[in-house]
């Protein structure tokens, strides 16, 4: 790893278009040049001059490593893809960033966003959608639906992307959207009567002739996984891949290399059938009776899954292969059904599609019944569907892989990647060399003097007491009702989060907004968060990461436990089990190091910026009962420490008003 005490070489031309007077600078209000940036773009450029190779960098909040590779990426002038962890990163990135640093330098390179199929209107499915509306019994769509259907019909005449998160009309969770976008299932491809017009199409050909993509890692997992969505090759030959948000990869890598089949898609396949064969063959009964035995099939297994929680392992839920039978019935009727599109394909391209799909859903089934090494079966229950997974053990294999068939410059960037001063956890994860080239970029910010951590003295309960949560709350009073602005009391359980937020509706003053996940769209609890000024937050995993709020909104964050993962998840079981059958702890190699990774992620929500300051409260008494709470300690930032909650407050009044002095 570099040492980030070095000066940065001023022959860089990254780092003169980062310094004071550069092109940024000049061009950008308020950009204040920094040393850790201007280092990583050097690391960038090194990795660019000596492609194929691979670049790990930890960039801490307020590095500014957006900029730090876009920078090198386009005075190169060579091709890049860009992979974002998540759709709003990836929209801020390309309709924000990458036009302030190309106004910047001077260069129009040609750039393009391109975001999974399940983001673009489907013309065809719209009109299918507009049919259904008040049609018949059972149709999907209601007729309460047909304003929002013509608004949809609009906004597809006149917007030149389909980009349904730009439309402002549905929200994400609308039952309508998977009605009026595309899988890879159920699109027609060429055979589609709108396949001219069909804005997926349309983005892929701009990512095939760009200079710049802007992606996101399920895009590009299915690129490298070779998912082909049905339209030739997903991404253009690259000259340099940055993956930023790396540490997200490795997990979501597990969902593309692994198989899963659920319910919905049998469902929606049994729906769509039932549509064609009215339409297109009436008379072909025999079809109508293999959809209500495959819909019968479905049934029963929700049946039998009905008192499931969450995930759980294959083997847990059918010892002995206890449903076995039901499997059995559900493969057969789902080859019944194949068979009778097969009669019936030749008579409209709806049919023939439906065959292609009902065949791979049944290629998906045997393959996930079938097993395999180093892989784990499992199940997934949600209130109304159930879904089969089967996931690799280790994604770092098909990661190493796929990259060693693209060969490229691979920048993986992240403000969590490292434990401590070491990378081994992220490189293995991420299939990549032991000595992979590597740069730790601490922050720019005054930590001792902006932000305090504080937790208990006395330590609280053993986090599995029943009373810890109320614990929780009574130590960290002081917090939620004398600090003047707002904070996060984010949770590692749902079940938690739901016992404080009864507590606090009881308790908070009534001038402080409680606001709760999972009560209102995530997006629409931050806008009222940053709105009131005040406001409590609570949330677990989604608001761990992925949140920039600044100033006085969000100045103290409270964590309840240390985010180990659930002890039950079967993957994280079934990796557990594999990594001490080599002799080796499960413990240190994975789930210590990971739980490190995600606390420095919800730490990371506190301080945005120079201006900022705040108080990060830890309630686990693990941090100092335990000899690998140093571990998360020393991962931390150098926060100024106390153990009283009211010193705390007293910290962030006097940091509050050095900033205002200076």
């Amino acid at each position: 790893m570099s040492d980030s005490s070095n000066a940065v070489t001023v022959e860089s031309a990254a780092v003169r278009a980062l310094s004071p007077g550069g092109d940024l600078a000049t061009a950008v209000a308020g950009f204040r040049p920094r040393e850790p940036q201007q280092r990583m773009a050097v690391a960038v450029e090194e990795a660019l001059a000596t492609a194929p190779t691979a670049l790990l960098v930890e960039a801490a909040t307020g590095v500014g490593k957006t900029f730090a590779y876009l920078v090198p990426i386009l005075q190169s002038r060579r091709r890049a893809l860009i992979s974002t962890g998540t759709k709003t990163l990836q929209d801020q990135l390309f309709d924000r960033d990458l036009p302030v640093v190309c106004e910047a330098l001077g260069y129009r390179p040609r750039a393009a966003l391109l975001k999974g199929r399940a983001n673009y209107l489907c013309h065809y499915r719209l009109e299918l959608a507009a049919a259904e509306a008040g049609g018949a019994t059972g149709s999907p769509v209601r007729r309460e639906q047909l304003p929002v259907i013509e608004a949809l019909q609009r906004f597809a005449r006149t917007s030149p992307t389909g980009d349904l998160g730009q439309a402002g009309i549905l929200a994400e969770d609308s039952r309508l959207w998977p009605q009026v976008t595309s899988t890879v299932d159920n699109c027609l491809g060429g055979e589609c009567p709108s396949y001219n017009d069909c804005f997926v199409v349309q983005a892929r050909k701009r990512a095939q002739e760009a200079d710049v993509v802007v992606v996101n890692h399920h895009l590009l997992l299915a690129d490298m996984a070779l998912k082909e969505e049905g339209f030739g090759e997903l991404l253009p030959e690259v000259d340099a891949v940055i993956v930023d948000e790396a540490h997200q990869l490795p997990d979501i890598a597990g969902s593309f290399f692994g198989i899963a089949v659920g319910t919905r898609a049998l469902r929606e396949l049994a729906r769509d059938t039932r549509r064609e064969q009215e339409q297109n063959a009436p008379e072909m009964l025999d079809i109508r009776q293999r959809i209500a035995e495959l819909e019968a099939s479905v049934a029963e297994l929700l049946d039998a899954s009905r008192t499931w929680e969450g995930r759980s392992s294959w083997d847990t839920v059918s010892p002995g292969g206890e449903l076995d039978p039901l499997l059995d019935r559900l493969d057969t009727n789902l080859g019944f059904v194949g068979d009778a599109l097969e009669a019936a394909a030749a008579r409209a391209p709806g049919l023939e599609q439906l065959r292609g799909r009902s065949a791979l859903l049944l290629e998906r089934l045997r393959d996930w019944r079938e097993e395999t090494p180093d892989t784990v079966a499992w199940a997934e229950r949600f209130s109304q569907s159930l879904i089969l997974h089967r996931t690799p053990l280790d994604a770092a294999r098909p990661l190493a892989q796929r990259r060693a068939a693209r060969p490229a410059a691979w920048i993986f960037t992240s403000a969590t990647l490292a434990v401590g001063e070491d990378f081994g956890h992220a490189a293995r994860r991420l299939g990549l060399p032991a000595d992979v080239a590597s740069e730790r970029l601490d922050s720019p910010f005054d930590f001792p003097n902006q932000a305090c951590l504080v937790h208990p003295q006395p330590p609280l309960p053993n986090p599995n007491d029943p009373g810890y949560t109320r614990a929780c709350i009574a130590w960290a009073w002081p917090l939620l009702r004398d600090n003047p602005g707002g904070g996060f009391f984010l949770f590692t359980s749902h079940r938690a989060l739901q016992e404080a937020a009864a507590i606090l509706r009881a308790e908070l003053p009534a001038d402080r907004e409680l606001l709760v996940q999972g009560e209102q769209p995530r997006g629409d609890l931050l806008a009222r968060f940053r709105e009131s000024g005040n406001a409590w937050l609570l949330g677990a995993h989604s608001f761990w990461e992925g949140v920039d709020i600044r100033g006085e909104a969000l100045s103290v964050v409270i964590i309840d436990r240390l985010p180990f993962a659930a002890p039950n998840d079967p993957v994280l079981q079934a990796r557990a089990s594999a990594l001490e059958a080599e002799g080796r702890s499960p413990f240190m190699e994975f789930t210590l190091p990971q739980a490190v990774l995600a606390l420095k992620q919800g730490a990371g929500r506190l301080i945005r910026d120079a201006e900022d300051a705040g108080i990060l409260a830890l309630c686990d008494p693990r941090l100092t009962g335990k000899s690998y709470g140093r571990r998360f300690l020393a991962s931390l930032p150098a926060f100024h420490r106390t153990r009283e909650p009211a010193a705390a407050l007293r910290f962030l009044e006097q940091a509050r008003g050095r900033n205002t002095c200076a």
